[in-house]
């Protein structure tokens, strides 16, 4: 795989890894891409660990069998880690340069520094550790910081509570063991009586902060003098008085002259002491015009500076240094009395005015919480903080002021600042100050000294009024004003009235601007309307830019073509006279030798030869196959299917009816029981019919169906009781002669035809119930009684 392109740069490379590291999730992002890619691995994960802010991940390099949980572990180890469990954590602690521990978080079990400190495989875990911050609120917790000590450590953050007794014998440990270029220590109590002397072993320091009560001591002031590397120095001021802060230069050089103006030379001639004239002003001021003194000084060396305090007692301090301050912050009480503020102003400017490159001001803690609490009322006291006592300062590139009361500029200050700091390229003026009862004193216009003097000036944040005033048709109508430096604004809680109107300014003024932002509606204490005015200038401004850029360079092409200047009149025609004139050539020969310059070269090629031979051996695999056959029984159930089916044959035949009633005695009544064959037997006038009807249709036996059962129930409950009635009816009319034979048998016929009927259905359903074995039934025709049949007289319809 062939090396990235951007590692052949290890310094570009890092940059890459640390602006995807300040990104937003840079640390997942750049565990990712150390996952991922195993060319920069390496590189991502020592800008992964290089600076930690707890231990934690530290411990969580343990196996997980030894910690009390996997998910936490800060909770502590369940057991003593053994050698093989140290082989992660020291694998990567050789990639950590800067760690950071808080005690009052209480993220880390206590009982982890003991086994870290015992059960260590070497005396330093992490030994290429050069940076260490240390918050710790128990004496216990400073001790817990003795094992990361190493003689690679250059910076150390020191941050205590009170009550430490063991902070002297902690700074000598630090001093014996390390050589620091960095120190810083934070303590609401006293230093050390000798801590001067502890740390004097500390020659290399480059830069020191102090926050404790002593440290405007004398002996501190000698020992930060001393110190010819120190480029950077912090210290707190507060709640200490102006003779506090004179007492810190008293043993500087002493009677040096030029040291320490104040103690330039003496005034004390020992003679009528009384009335001698004081000339140290006048000895300094010589000495500063003469440039007699040397360049050395109280920190000659010192270039930022960071200070604490009230106004006055920072411009005391600053008054006795003689160092080209190049960075200056001082944190101030607001608001400052006007009188410390002008001193503030004019000792900056006199003392640090030619080599100065930035300035920022702002407000200590205590200054921005009593804002706060006023904050909740109606009236909030803002300040005038006038800018009118700065002197010329060339070289100023930065300049911030961020304070809570002291916020109203005027066009006047901003105008004066423009002309005093002509190379400015970030200005900050309270761009977040809010202005709730009254708009803000500097207007949008009073911004065009910035955008015509300063050409560096990129970064712009302040809070404007933005109306229409009197100078803004100067300011549409002029070019000068413009700036192609200008790129950012910030307006904060401006005041907004015609966003139309200041689109057309702003594209005027800065023609290149690329972002412009303000506190919108999710931001504490907007004002809605400010918003939306802001929010269509910024949907404007990009369209009037362009067309302001067109135009311009539309300017610029007719300025460049001119018209041409018509030709000159032709000169008059010079006097003219003959001259002869010897024009012979002189000829010279001359010649030249050339040798090239020959040289041999042998050069001697002969050939590598590598003798390889290649031994070549098939591979044989021995294989076994099972050929046995498979076997498998299977049964197949085969069994007929068989399905019943029922045909019902019937004969075509024809009915036609006849005279059933025949005239019969009463004594000729035959009744035979029992078989079919006894029909034949029985002899009547309607034999011949009978044996007819056998012979054309052959009585069926079938077994009695459901339609038998009810046809059957009919007969017996229905019909034959109808019939006996007749009958005995018909006997008795016989026997008494009361009825002539015709008439009896007209009733009889109309007996029959009533029953016609009935006889009819009977053979219509007997034409629907299946033919069977004739040996089985009677013929459903005649009544049953119980198991025997009545052979009447009377005989069923057949067919012919």
């Amino acid at each position: 795989m062939a090396p990235l392109l951007i590692l052949r740069d290890p310094d570009a490379t890092k940059k890459l890894l640390e602006a995807i590291l300040d990104s937003p999730g840079g640390k997942r992002s750049l565990s990712r891409l150390a996952r991922t890619c195993k060319a920069i691995c390496d590189p991502a994960l020592n800008i992964l660990w290089r600076d930690l802010d707890s231990i934690v991940p530290l411990i969580g390099l343990f196996p997980n069998n030894i910690l009390k949980r996997a998910r936490r572990p800060g909770l502590g180890l369940s057991k003593n880690p053994s050698e093989q469990d140290w082989v992660r954590l020291l694998a990567y602690g050789e990639r950590v340069r800067s760690i950071a521990y808080t005690e009052s978080s209480n993220n880390v079990s206590t009982s982890i520094f003991p086994i870290l400190e015992d059960h260590r495989p070497r005396t330093y875990i992490l030994p290429k550790l050069t940076s260490i911050t240390w918050r710790a609120e128990t004496p216990a917790g400073l001790d817990r910081c003795l094992i990361f000590l190493n003689p690679e450590l250059k910076h150390v953050t020191l941050e205590i509570g009170v009550r430490f007794n063991n902070a002297h014998d902690f700074l000598v440990q630090l001093s014996g063991k390390t050589h620091l270029s960095s120190f810083s220590f934070s303590s609401p109590t006293h230093l050390p009586d000798d801590f001067t002397e502890i740390l004097r072993r500390q020659t290399g320091l480059e830069k020191v902060s102090l926050s404790a009560p002593g440290a405007l001591s004398a002996q501190v002031g000698k020992w930060v003098a001393s110190l010819h590397k120190l480029r950077s120095l912090q210290l707190d001021l507060t709640g200490r008085g102006i003779v506090a802060v004179e007492g810190f230069f008293d043993e500087i050089s002493p009677r040096s002259g030029y040291t320490t103006p104040s103690s330039v030379g003496g005034t004390d001639s020992g003679v009528f002491s009384g009335e001698e004239i004081d000339f140290s002003d006048v000895r300094k001021s010589a000495l500063r015009l003469t440039g007699d003194a040397p360049a050395r000084g109280v920190c000659s060396q010192l270039k930022q500076l960071h200070l604490t305090g009230e106004a006055a007692n920072i411009a005391t301090f600053l008054r006795h240094l003689t160092s080209r301050l190049v960075q200056l912050e001082l944190v101030i009480e607001d608001p400052p009395d006007k009188n410390d503020w002008q001193d503030l102003s004019n000792t900056i400017c006199e003392q640090f005015a030619g080599w100065l490159q930035s300035l920022r001001i702002t407000a200590t803690g205590s200054s921005k919480f009593t804002e706060l609490v006023r904050s909740t009322s109606r009236d909030v006291p803002l300040r005038h903080l006038p800018l009118k006592h700065l002197s010329l300062m060339p070289r100023l590139a930065r300049f911030e002021v961020d304070l809570p009361e002291s916020v109203i500029f005027h066009d006047s200050d901003v105008a004066h600042l423009a002309r005093m700091c002509p190379n400015i390229e970030i200005l900050r003026l309270c761009p977040v100050a809010r202005f709730t009862t009254s708009p803000p004193s500097l207007s949008l216009e009073g911004l065009t000294p910035l955008t015509a003097t300063c050409r560096r000036l990129h970064t712009l944040a302040v809070v404007v009024n933005a109306r229409e005033t009197d100078e803004t048709q100067k300011v549409l109508s002029s070019s000068d004003v413009s700036s192609r430096s200008l790129l950012r604004l910030h307006f904060g809680h401006s005041w907004i009235k015609d966003p139309f109107q200041t689109s057309l300014v702003l594209s005027n003024l800065a023609p290149h601007l690329e972002s412009l932002k303000w506190f919108n509606d999710k931001n504490r204490a907007v004002v809605e309307a400010n918003a939306q005015g802001w929010q269509k200038v910024s949907d404007y401004l990009p369209h009037l830019q362009k067309l302001r850029i067109g135009e311009r360079v539309a300017a610029a092409l007719a300025a460049q073509q001119h018209i041409p200047e018509p030709p000159p009149p032709p000169p008059p025609a010079p006097e003219t006279c003959e001259k002869a004139i010897d024009a012979t050539p002189v000829m010279v020969d001359s010649g030249v030798l050339v040798r090239p310059r020959v040289a041999d070269f042998a050069v001697q090629s002969s050939p590598q030869l590598v003798d390889e031979e290649v031994e070549a051996k098939p591979e044989f695999h021995s294989i076994e196959i099972d050929a046995t056959p498979v076997i498998v029984d299977q049964e197949v159930l085969a069994s007929p299917t068989v399905s019943d089916a029922i045909i019902d044959v019937r004969p075509s035949t024809s009915s036609q009816g006849v005279d059933p009633i025949i005239i019969l005695k009463a004594d000729e009544v035959i009744v035979t029981d029992g078989l079919p064959e006894s029909m034949s037997d029985t002899s009547s006038p309607s034999s011949s019919t009978s044996s007819s009807s056998e012979d054309l249709h052959p009585a069926n036996y079938v077994v009695p169906s459901i339609t038998g059962m009810f046809s059957f129930v009919r007969e017996v409950f229905l019909c034959y009781p109808l019939y006996l009635s007749l009958r005995l009816l018909n006997v008795s009319l016989a026997t008494m002669g009361a009825k002539k034979p015709d008439e009896l048998l007209s009733a009889e016929k109309l007996t029959a035809a009533a029953l016609e009927g009935d006889y009819h259905g009977e053979a219509e359903s007997e034409k629907r119930i299946p033919m069977e074995s004739p040996d089985v039934l009677l013929s459903p025709l005649s009544p049953r009684i119980g198991d025997r049949a009545a052979v009447l007289d009377i005989v069923p319809p057949v067919g012919h």
